[in-house]
């Protein structure tokens, strides 16, 4: 996979987040705001290396 690739996959992972914090203020989410939680520790975590490891393309 090429840099330009991975940036491409990054964009999009960052626009999915959005969808997960939308979701995560919904108040009937009951016990699976757990899960998204998650997913967004996860994701922030990823993003957070991949612009450790690429910071040019995080500007």
């Amino acid at each position: 996979m090429d840099k330009q690739v991975l940036q491409q996959k990054i964009k999009a992972i960052q626009q999915k987040r959005e969808v997960l914090v939308q979701l995560l203020a919904q108040p009937e989410l009951g016990t699976l705001r757990i899960d998204v939680t998650q997913a967004l520790e996860e994701m922030d975590d990823l993003l957070a290396e991949f612009a450790q490891t690429f910071p040019e393309a995080m500007a």
